[in-house]
């Protein structure tokens, strides 16, 4: 199952194959934040910014996830795993 990134019901980006790619994606586009849990700073986790949710979801009829994977890879010069 694709996996892409939404803001409330709106899909805001194309599929990728695995949700560690749009987390990625996400990352390199400054809609990750470093968010502490305690108050002595040594702990932490990475949440979306705003309301921004990464889900599964459909890919488009003409859309290929694993092709927008390696567009992406290309365009933002970020090495996915495989």
């Amino acid at each position: 199952m694709p996996y892409a990134l939404f803001c409330n019901e709106a899909k805001l980006s194309k599929a990728y194959p695995t949700e560690a790619d749009v987390w990625r994606l996400a990352r390199q586009s400054g809609l990750v934040v470093d968010v502490m849990i305690n108050a002595r700073r040594t702990a932490g986790h990475l949440q979306l910014d705003n309301d921004y949710e990464i889900r599964p979801c459909a890919a488009e009829p003409e859309e290929d996830p694993w092709q927008n994977r390696v567009e992406a890879e290309q365009e933002f010069n970020i090495p996915f795993a495989s």
